[in-house]
């Protein structure tokens, strides 16, 4: 991979910083761990992240929203886990609100309901409590919310 010796110019490391958030949406976060792994001094990391905002390269907005639509999509996770895995990129709570926004409650409440159906018909267990756990264990993990959890479970495992 890289040579772990390889030092970087202030305009070599905006460069790069520039190619990694133009080929998908990164959050500060993100930027400033590749910046300490180029091993930039905190002027210099300072100094590149201003120019990235500056010229729109790093937009948190935009970066948490693009999140939320495609781990939603993608992975079909629900807003409890799309929240907690913004937290931990240190998006502030404004812009995760803003983000599930970005989810229609149509297609939010449709995803959840193919996802568990789907998931029941490949449950292979006989008794109906482990069965309502295996279910409740895979749609609480992906993130969606309990009462949207406990209700499905009563009408797809009676």
């Amino acid at each position: 991979m890289n040579n772990p010796q390889k030092t970087y110019t202030v305009d070599e490391a905006q460069k790069r910083l520039e190619s990694y958030c133009a080929y998908q949406e990164r959050c500060h976060k993100e930027v400033t761990q590749k910046l300490y792994d180029m091993k930039m001094i905190p002027e210099a990391r300072d100094q590149i992240i201003v120019h990235l905002l500056k010229h729109n390269f790093l937009n948190e907005e935009r970066f948490a929203k693009a999140f939320a639509r495609g781990k939603f999509r993608i992975k079909k996770w629900g807003k409890q886990r799309i929240q907690l895995e913004l937290r931990k990129k240190d998006i502030n709570k404004t812009l995760i609100t803003i983000a599930l926004k970005e989810i229609s409650d149509s297609d939010y409440y449709q995803t959840f309901h193919e996802l568990a159906e789907k998931k029941v018909e490949t449950i292979r267990e006989t008794n109906a409590q482990k069965k309502r756990k295996k279910l409740a264990d895979y749609l609480f993990y992906r993130g969606w919310e309990s009462h949207l959890v406990y209700d499905k479970i009563r009408e797809l495992i009676p």
